[in-house]
């Protein structure tokens, strides 16, 4: 068949046409999608001139970040794949007078005490303004498949060890802890046996953001939110690990609780 040469008006109609059946086709352009999906009217940010920002945690923080690329906001696999890239990408396309340097420090299986192990020198070193914390799901999916032996009270234990020893280290930092969360009816990971045991590592995680004045992320709801939208493997198959939907939905909830800290 001869291919005829397009012009641009046919494109834009083309765009047009299938952008619309697509929002039809996932039902995002009802009011329940856009309170679900869309941030928060735009916040006015008040930034400092020189801003460090520290990502850390497991492998959902880690998106498969390549570790030989760790210097501050890094386009070439530096960020990972997961919600930390389109997060940093919101930032810096929307504060260019500031001087934002992010970084992603997340290890895939890590748990709190392995995180520790490492905080010198991916955490303390880099001395972060706003420290972004995301970990709990290895302190209790490992105690169902990997033979380790934590608890509920030893995952809050190590976790309140560690921001102990990090406000001692960086007194004046600012606190982003994010809720460990399970999307049910992810088809490789999360199942029936995790609940309700693993509720207890989510508010573990609450109280200590509260405990030590922490800006809370609650990624459970806006996984469950997003669940009357569409369905679990749009958004997060396995029921931990984001699809592309789903960190994008996990950036724009993060960026939201990141709007409610005041630099002043």
């Amino acid at each position: 068949m001869k291919n005829e040469k397009s012009t641009p008006s046919d494109r834009r109609s083309f765009l047009k046409k299938t952008t619309v059946a697509s929002v039809g086709v996932l039902g995002l352009g009802n009011l329940q999608a856009q309170s679900v999906i869309s941030k928060k009217e735009k916040t006015t940010r008040e930034l400092p001139k020189d801003l460090t920002i520290l990502f850390q945690g497991d492998s959902v923080t880690d998106g498969g970040r390549k570790r030989d690329q760790y210097y501050a906001n890094n386009t070439w696999g530096g960020l990972g794949g997961s919600y930390v890239f389109p997060a940093v990408s919101e930032l810096l396309g929307s504060n260019p007078t500031s001087n934002i340097r992010c970084y992603n420090r997340g290890i895939s299986g890590d748990k709190v005490f392995q995180l520790s192990n490492r905080w010198e020198e991916d955490c303390l070193q880099i001395r972060p303004d706003v420290l972004s914390i995301l970990i709990g799901v290895n302190d209790f999916w490992h105690t169902l498949d990997f033979n380790y032996k934590g608890t509920a009270k030893s995952y809050e234990e190590d976790f309140r060890k560690l921001l102990d020893r990090t406000r001692k280290e960086l007194p004046n930092v600012k606190l982003i802890i994010c809720e460990p969360f399970a999307v049910k009816g992810g088809s490789a990971i999360v199942e029936e046996k995790w609940f309700p045991a693993f509720i207890a590592y989510q508010n573990a995680a609450k109280k200590i953001a509260s405990d030590y004045n922490a800006h809370w992320v609650p990624f459970q709801k806006t996984f469950d939110d997003a669940l009357k939208i569409a369905p679990v493997d749009y958004w997060c198959a396995d029921g931990v690990h984001p699809s592309l939907g789903g960190g994008e939905l996990m950036a724009k909830t993060w960026l939201n609780t990141f709007d409610e800290i005041s630099f002043k």
